[in-house]
Formats: structure tokens, sequence, C-alpha cells
């Protein structure tokens, strides 16, 4: 008889579905909030799922495909995970070699080290 593995819980995707049903039973101009609040939770669910995907051997170039995003936007979105903040460098983006890193110290079971600087995602500025 084979088990299957647990299953990682997932926070920010229990809490964009809980977004994506408020959405769903909202009037057709209520539901604006919570359709961008299941934006934003989808996005950090992903950075973090790419994290993820790199720590177990994927490679950034297929990460970047499978989700459907530029490999050059793949950095910076890794930066700002809890997995792979400590392993980002002083431009904010964690480079091949920090992903080397970081799987070395998992492989180890040694803690990520601290992020040395705080990364805030990018967003629109309008132009005045």
């Amino acid at each position: 008889m084979t088990t299957n593995p647990p299953r990682p819980l997932r926070p920010r995707l229990d809490a964009a579905r809980a977004a994506l049903d408020e959405a769903n039973a909202a009037e057709p101009g209520e539901a604006v909030e919570p359709l961008a609040r299941a934006r934003a939770l989808l996005d950090v669910a992903l950075d973090e799922a790419m994290a993820e995907a790199l720590l177990a051997g994927s490679s950034m170039r297929s990460v970047a495909e499978a989700a459907g995003v530029a490999p050059n936007t793949v950095p910076p979105r890794l930066a700002r995970t809890p997995a792979l903040a400590g392993y980002s460098g002083p431009d904010g983006r964690v480079s091949a070699e920090g992903v080397t890193r970081a799987r070395y110290d998992r492989e180890r079971g040694t803690p990520p080290p601290e992020p040395t600087t705080a990364v805030e995602p990018l967003r629109f500025r309008r132009r005045t």
C-alpha cells in the first residue's frame, strides 16, 4: 500500500481561494477588490512555488517557462520569498550561485541566512 506524501501547507492559496469565492458571490461592481486581493496572493504563492521548484532542482529557465514569465523576472521575485531572500545580492536578485548555496544549505539542514535588505515588489507609478 502506498501513501501520498503530506500536502504542503499553502496558506496564501487558501486565502486566494477565499477571495475568489468572495468575488464570485459579490455584485458585479463589488468584485474588483476581492479579485485584486486574490491576484496579489496568487503572485506571492507563485513566487514561493518557483523558489521551491528551484530548491528541488529545477533550472531558472524551466521555472520561468512553467510560470509563463520572462526569465529575467524570476531572480527579483525569488528575493521576496522566505526560502531565498537571504541568498539575494545587493541588487535585490537571487543569482544562480545563490540558488546553488540554498540547495546546499537545505541539503545540510542549515537554515537560510537572514535577508540583508528588504526588497519591495515593483509597483506601477503613474506618470504625471
